[in-house]
């Protein structure tokens, strides 16, 4: 679910609410986020494909709040009509866009700026025993990651992800629908 706030401009500066519960709760979206992250990269650093399994599954509210990503969700709801198929969206500092990626997607970014810090809430907590990946270059799932792979900066961790008919994963399908 993408999610473009309203932006307040002015001489000072700006003013956004980047989360309000009320808002999220009248579109029916009932998430209790208990967790927030940030982290900083640097030009051509691809973070992903990630997933926590269940029951350690996140959903993830993901912003940019300095530089570019194209930040990409790939859904790996078994029995969905959109099954390993992915939603690629460029988030900026300057768009102030935010993605809402709920449980059932992997998850990954590459920066196209010259550094990013990127912030994420999580309505579950980290758990390394429940880490699950997908190989960012699976050429069954078709990403198009926008710079050279000779420009990617990717950990080991991230390179040994197999690929998506080998991963192991079980998230049914629930359709969601609602859009703030």
């Amino acid at each position: 679910m993408i999610i473009q706030p309203t932006v307040f401009n002015d001489s000072r500066g700006f003013f956004y609410e980047s989360y309000n519960r009320n808002s999220f709760l009248e579109n029916g979206l009932d998430y209790i986020f208990v967790q927030d992250n940030h982290s900083r990269s640097k030009y051509g650093v691809l973070r992903g494909l990630h997933f926590q399994n269940p029951p350690f599954a996140q959903t993830k509210l993901v912003r940019v709040t300095r530089g570019k990503v194209l930040d990409i969700a790939l859904d790996i709801r078994i029995g969905s009509p959109t099954y390993l198929q992915h939603l690629a969206i460029e988030l900026s500092e300057e768009n102030k866009t935010q993605l809402l990626i709920p449980q059932g997607f992997a998850h990954g970014f590459v920066v196209l700026s010259e550094d990013v810090e990127f912030m994420y809430k999580c309505d579950n907590f980290y758990n390394k025993a429940a880490d699950g990946g997908i190989l960012f270059n699976d050429s069954s799932l078709e990403i198009d990651w926008e710079i050279p792979i000779a420009d990617m900066i990717i950990s080991e961790k991230d390179l040994s992800h197999p690929q998506a008919k080998n991963a192991i994963f079980n998230f049914p399908f629930e359709k969601f629908t609602k859009t703030i």
